[in-house]
């Protein structure tokens, strides 16, 4: 009796600290209730986890062959990883977050800090800038953080990351704006404009928010340089809006240019023209009527620097120019052994353009069958005269080519390319060639 009594007594002892625990906070009138403490109260109901979940098929071993009967099932794997997101629209259950994080996913789980979870389907995603826009399934009045401004961000300035690094759920972490417009390159590309923090960014962390003290959205974490502390990255949410209208309204992102053709400084240009070589890409032409011709760029001009970031090659341009949605670009240019600045605002590479350009550059004409693209007719003495009317392209490179607009984009990602892999279909059968322009 005397047993069961103490137990009762722990177990009153035990619940009551544990609400003590849970429910005891800082009154707000207490020097304790710091505005970080306040935002995060705020907010944090709209911070969700992210679990995604691969599914393989995976063949049965040698044994189960062996032993086993003919046409045994397969096996299935199961990969899951973590991430972080924030709702930003309660009412239709929106959640940005990293296109990395939920990157070929077959089933996403999205689970509150009330400890509800949900299905999630992709609403758009855009591996270029890295954001992806889940849609919550059954679920509505979520709670959401505000969009802020990131144009008159401030280094110094204070922010407040929210995550779930390494599966720890609702991990707060401070610290300032160390720098803004930083350009880094990752895994999935690069990314231009970022915002750095030494607000401790870890695994788990990304997609998560970078908060300011008003507790609004001013950027969603995206990387961390893993070769020193206290440097993280954010997408400013100024670029993320800009996206995510766009995924929303048409499913895919502008891509931009200037109007250049420009080829990579080998080593014995680079000599004669007095520079080192990797460093900038060399203008052999400009379009007539583009931003780059009304900004005076000529042949001969040396590219060196876009917004600051460096040039090696021509991927680099390709990729920075990937990574912008339309604002003014501050140009760095080598021009008779100076450096000039120019400032040129970038314009969308439409699919009338894409098409004229392709048409001109490729020497071949296209049409659409059925999910066929198809060879109508090639230039005489062009770089594709080996081509046939009739051959079906199938692949770019490493993608898939199923409709003039898979060839659209893999000319937008290409086109400046010095040589392009082909994959065609002639007569049934499918070989590979080198387009060399």
């Amino acid at each position: 009796m005397r047993e069961r009594f103490f137990l009762s007594c722990l177990i009153l002892f035990l619940v009551a600290h544990i609400s003590c625990q849970v429910h005891a906070r800082p009154a707000k009138e207490s020097a304790r209730y710091t505005p970080v403490v306040a935002v995060v109260d705020k907010c944090q109901a709209a911070v969700v986890n992210i679990t995604c979940t691969q599914i393989r098929g995976r063949a049965a071993s040698p044994l189960d062959l062996f032993f086993g009967i003919p046409g045994l099932p397969r096996h299935e794997q199961r990969r899951a990883s973590l991430g972080s997101g924030v709702i930003v629209d309660g009412k239709a259950g929106l959640v940005l977050t990293n296109a990395h994080v939920i990157a070929d996913s077959d089933e996403i789980m999205v689970h509150l800090q009330d400890g509800r979870n949900f299905k999630a389907s992709v609403r758009g995603a855009e591996p270029d800038f890295d954001i992806a826009i889940l849609a919550i399934e059954g679920a509505s009045n979520l709670p959401a953080i505000p969009l802020g401004n990131s144009a008159d961000l401030a280094p110094g300035e204070t922010v407040i990351a929210i995550g779930n690094p390494f599966g720890f759920s609702h991990t707060v972490t401070t610290g300032v704006v160390s720098a803004l417009g930083r350009t880094i390159t990752t895994k999935s590309g690069t990314l231009t404009d970022l915002i750095q923090t030494d607000a401790a960014i870890n695994p788990g962390n990304s997609g998560g928010p970078l908060l300011n003290l008003e507790g609004s959205l001013i950027g969603i974490n995206t990387a961390t340089d893993t070769r020193a502390e206290g440097i993280g990255f954010a997408i400013p949410i100024n670029k993320v809006r800009r996206v995510m209208d766009s995924l929303v309204h048409s499913g895919h992102m502008t891509t931009f240019w200037i109007g250049i053709l420009a080829e990579d400084l080998d080593g014995q240009t680079a000599w004669s023209l007095g520079v080192s070589a990797n460093q900038g890409i060399l203008v052999t032409g400009v379009y007539e009527n583009t931003p780059a011709a009304n900004a005076g760029i000529t042949p001969g001009d040396i590219v060196l620097r876009i917004n600051n970031a460096p040039l090696r090659d021509r991927h680099d341009y390709i990729r920075i120019l990937r990574n912008e949605t339309g604002e003014a670009l501050k140009m760095t240019l080598l021009r008779n052994g100076r450096e000039e600045t120019c400032t040129i605002t970038p314009i969308a590479l439409d699919d009338t353009t894409a098409l004229h350009l392709m048409e001109e550059r490729w020497g071949l004409r296209v049409s659409e069958h059925g999910q066929s693209v198809v060879i109508r007719s090639v230039r005489n003495g062009g770089p594709s005269d080996f081509l046939r009317r009739g051959d079906r392209i199938i692949g770019i490179g490493g993608s898939r080519i199923q409709s003039v607009h898979d060839l659209l984009t893999a000319f937008r990602r290409e086109r400046m390319a010095g040589q392009i892999l082909l994959q065609v279909v002639r007569g049934g059968r499918a070989y590979y060639a080198r387009l060399l322009l």
